[in-house]
């Protein structure tokens, strides 16, 4: 009878002294039912179709936190004492659109906000499918393409709507430090730890960009200081024997400053040879890449920061009885690449009460390379600076701004005798009008003026209405230019046995541009999230100097075109959040072609229609998350040698297929295993060979006639030269991985 008295005393005394937590969650300004809410990640509650939840708790400190699917974790302190206390949540969405971007106006802005369409891409779209490089990393990009250009040494580039990568500027911390020859190897080596976010933009940007904006442009936006882990580590290794390392560290700088240092190692050194043809099915790579930046602390609170990195890599590729005693010789054919390269950059904002920003950067990069027996020795230089004016009066947001380029170049082949030094100042300016609440009108204009070519007007328009709060549609007009450095960025032209001929001065190229964008936001009661983007778009392109590998098949002959080139299309996105389940899709559907001489002509290596998924299912009672990312790509034309050539003159529909599981139970550690091309696709499937008389890579048994052609033999029956410029895809077959992650906070 006692025992029970106590218990029953015990019991009501409890509830006497016991007070109540409750509160509300609501995410998108609705009610959230089944939100989790944890209590000292212990006792465990979910909440009501109202989004109610409701707790009974002694007096003490305690930690809250709630977490639905599909949104940020959220975490707060709460102090119970006397009185019942309420403590509601508003769930922010982990969805991009509600991201901030600077890339398509220079100006902060959510991405829904801005009038012209903006992609963003977090690292966590990125860990689903880890990869040693950035270049890499696109392959998951709806209407982006990692185009390797060479089957030897493996340097590319990356395609923005089917046009070739020297379209595509890019950018870190939205200053244009990749351009020219940085833009082969300037994706590689900045280390994932420090990206915050990659914005990327479809269409013509050289209205603010100036130069290399003209098919597109990718920007890097590294992580600020103060936000980032104070160390975290990243190890993961392939079953072909490759090993990447990443590894980020901050720390405070007595009371003046926040330092984020970063650093990347990747290293493959295990020659393969799968399609048996004595060559490296890929480039063997040692690099190294060191980043830091220093976020500098005002009293005003205005920014100051200021970043840099080295670069150095040495990569190979050829026949695998290769070494470097062979280097620049014509006994044993090998692509050898060695290639330094630092960039510094910052931005200041000036000690005025207008809103000023001066945003500097300088690129120096040095790449000593042999092609068989042909040097390739270049340096490039590039100085950038840049002072901007943001302005808010009424309806009106300007952004005036002046710039100045330095560009530098020297290399040892007979195109420059001597080396080349040109400095491109520009102005521009942009208006974004507020036309009511559901209206808005960005016009921009900029000249630039480049002492070759005289001066160049870029204009560009973009609309943007509102038409209910869950319904944008966007429409963006404009123009862009290019400043071609032919053998920057044409690798084709340093490979191979093809003759170069120029035929003529080269001129800029300039585009046209109008896309029309439309997106779509449906929430559900149950809190499941779809968002559907859709973009149709139109680029016209005078002036084109697109390489040609078909008039003779011995040579690559450049030139401006005779007429017009058109990249058109349409591209479709998918981001859908059901639970623990998020699926991103995307589909392309384009035409990139050229005509002359009123022949119309699909252009070499770009692939009519290509698709993208990522499919994440997470199991939050076992830490556990499966990812299923893939790539399909429609057919290309492909750079035969002529009409014997046994080699496919149009590639079939192929893709590539990753599958991996990622274990969180450990805390500040993420363990991450799977398989890459899951369908084990190389090139190989369906041709003879990719290499061109792999055999004879110096052409020393090839029999030429009096005018240059190739004599068909029985040692050469197919009247072929060397060439390794047949590629559109990577020639890595299946193959495991696994890596760990590790998060300080």
């Amino acid at each position: 009878m006692k025992t029970v008295f106590w218990f029953f005393l015990l019991f009501f005394t409890n509830i006497l002294t016991a007070q109540t937590l409750v509160g509300t969650v609501t995410a998108n300004g609705k009610p959230r039912n089944g939100a989790t809410v944890l209590v000292n990640q212990r006792m465990k509650i979910s909440t009501d179709k109202q989004g109610r939840y409701q707790f009974a708790l002694g007096p003490g400190t305690y930690s809250v936190s709630v977490s639905a699917p599909g949104f940020k974790t959220q975490q707060q302190p709460v102090v119970i004492d006397s009185m019942p206390v309420t403590l509601d949540f508003d769930l922010q969405s982990e969805q991009t659109l509600d991201e901030v971007v600077i890339t398509g106006t220079m100006k902060a802005v959510s991405r829904v906000e801005s009038p012209v369409p903006v992609e963003i891409y977090k690292p966590t779209f990125f860990k689903k499918n880890p990869t040693p490089n950035i270049f890499e990393a696109m392959q998951n990009v709806n209407g982006v393409r990692p185009q390797i250009n060479c089957n030897v040494c493996n340097t590319g580039d990356i395609h923005i709507n089917g046009l070739e990568g020297p379209y595509t500027l890019v950018l870190i911390d939205g200053m244009p430090i990749v351009s020219g020859l940085s833009t082969v190897y300037g994706l590689s080596g900045i280390p994932n730890s420090l990206i915050d976010r990659i914005e990327i933009v479809k269409g013509p940007a050289s209205s603010l960009y100036g130069s290399e904006a003209v098919g597109g442009l990718i920007n890097i936006v590294t992580k600020n200081p103060k936000n980032a882990a104070a160390f975290s580590a990243d190890v993961f290794s392939t079953s072909w024997g490759e090993a990447n390392l990443d590894l980020g560290f901050k720390t405070d700088v007595g009371k003046a400053a926040t330092l984020l240092l970063g650093a990347n190692y990747f290293n493959y050194s295990n020659p393969i040879d799968n399609n048996h043809d004595n060559f490296t099915d890929v480039t063997l790579q040692d690099r190294i890449s060191v980043f830091q930046k220093w976020n500098f602390k005002r009293k005003s609170n205005k920014l100051f920061s200021m970043a840099g990195r080295y670069f150095y890599e040495d990569r190979w590729g050829g026949e695998l009885q290769w070494n470097k005693n062979f280097r620049g010789g014509d006994v044993v054919y090998g692509e050898s690449i060695y290639t330094k390269r630092w960039e510094i950059l910052g931005s200041y904002e000036l000690p005025l009460t207008e809103k000023m920003l001066l945003s500097f950067s300088y690129t120096d990069h040095d790449q000593n390379s042999v092609y068989g027996n042909m040097p390739y020795l270049a340096q490039q230089k590039i100085g950038f600076g840049q002072l901007t004016w943001d302005k808010q009066k009424g309806a009106h947001d300007w952004l005036f701004g002046a710039a100045l380029r330095y560009q530098f170049y020297n290399d040892n082949t007979p195109a420059t005798v001597t080396s080349d030094q040109t400095w491109i100042p520009g102005v521009f300016a942009q208006d974004e009008i507020a036309l009511g609440e559901q209206h808005k009108l960005l016009a921009g204009l900029r000249w630039d003026y480049n002492n070759r070519h005289g001066s160049i007007l870029t204009p560009r328009l973009a609309y943007k209405w509102e038409v209910t709060d869950n319904d944008i549609l966007r429409l963006n007009a404009g123009t862009g230019f290019r400043v071609v450095n032919l053998f920057t960025e044409e690798h084709a032209a340093l490979t191979g046995s093809r003759d170069v001929v120029i035929l003529e001065d080269l001129k800029p190229e300039r585009s046209y541009n109008a896309n029309l964008n439309y997106l779509k936001k449906i929430h559900t009661a149950d809190g499941s999230f779809i968002a559907l983007e859709g973009t149709a778009w139109y680029t016209h392109f005078t002036n084109s100097i697109l390489p040609d590998y078909e008039t003779n098949p011995n040579q690559i002959v450049y030139k401006n075109l005779d007429g017009h080139s058109v990249s058109q299309g349409v591209s479709l996105n998918t981001d859908m959040v059901f639970g623990g389940l998020k699926v991103i899709l995307g589909a392309t559907f384009m035409d990139v072609s050229k005509t002359e001489n009123g022949q119309k002509t699909r252009q070499i290596l770009t692939e009519k229609w290509s698709g993208t998924w990522a499919v994440s299912y997470s199991f939050p009672k076992a830490f556990l998350d499966l990812d299923y990312t893939g790539n399909l790509y429609g057919p290309m034309r492909l750079p035969t040698l002529g009409a014997l050539d046994p080699r496919r003159a149009e590639s079939e529909p192929f893709s590539i297929q990753n599958i991996q599981a990622r274990f969180r139970g450990v805390k500040g550690f993420e363990f991450y295993a799977g398989v890459k091309n899951l369908l084990n696709w190389t090139p190989q499937h369906g041709n003879p060979f990719i290499i061109a008389r792999a055999n004879d890579p110096f052409d020393k048994n090839v029999q030429f006639d009096p005018s240059g052609n190739v004599i068909a033999t029985p040692d050469n029956p197919y009247a072929l030269t060397f060439d390794p410029s047949y590629v559109y895809g990577p020639n890595q077959g299946i193959r495991t991985f696994m890596g760990i992650r590790y998060t300080f906070r």
